[in-house]
């Protein structure tokens, strides 16, 4: 995915766990944040839950292999941008990521 992003123009940070992004600066200044639903130590939606906290406005991709419709409904109904199953289109994630950082 990071290459992905890259290979695209834009700059893209990847961590071992959600715990170890929120221990670093990146929420303060990224535009956009691409997030599996499934993490080690807190889940994407506890992730997702706590950057709105601290930045309402910034936007959440979710994807994931576990892609069922209640965790669809749920990460749309809590604001996420979109939410994406694997394996993912390379040209949709780049849209969701233009969109996101359009805004």
């Amino acid at each position: 995915m990071q290459s992905v992003l890259e290979s695209a123009g834009f700059e893209a940070e990847t961590f071992a766990s959600a715990e170890a992004f929120l221990d670093t600066d990146v929420m303060h200044r990224a535009g956009c944040v691409v997030a599996d639903v499934r993490l080690p130590g807190i889940d994407g939606f506890e992730l997702h839950r706590r950057l709105r906290a601290a930045r309402p406005t910034l936007p959440v991709i979710f994807v994931t292999a576990y892609d069922d419709d209640e965790a669809r409904r749920r990460a749309l109904r809590d604001g996420a941008l979109a939410f994406m199953g694997k394996p993912f289109d390379a040209a949709e994630l780049l849209a969701y990521v233009g969109a996101a950082l359009a805004r």
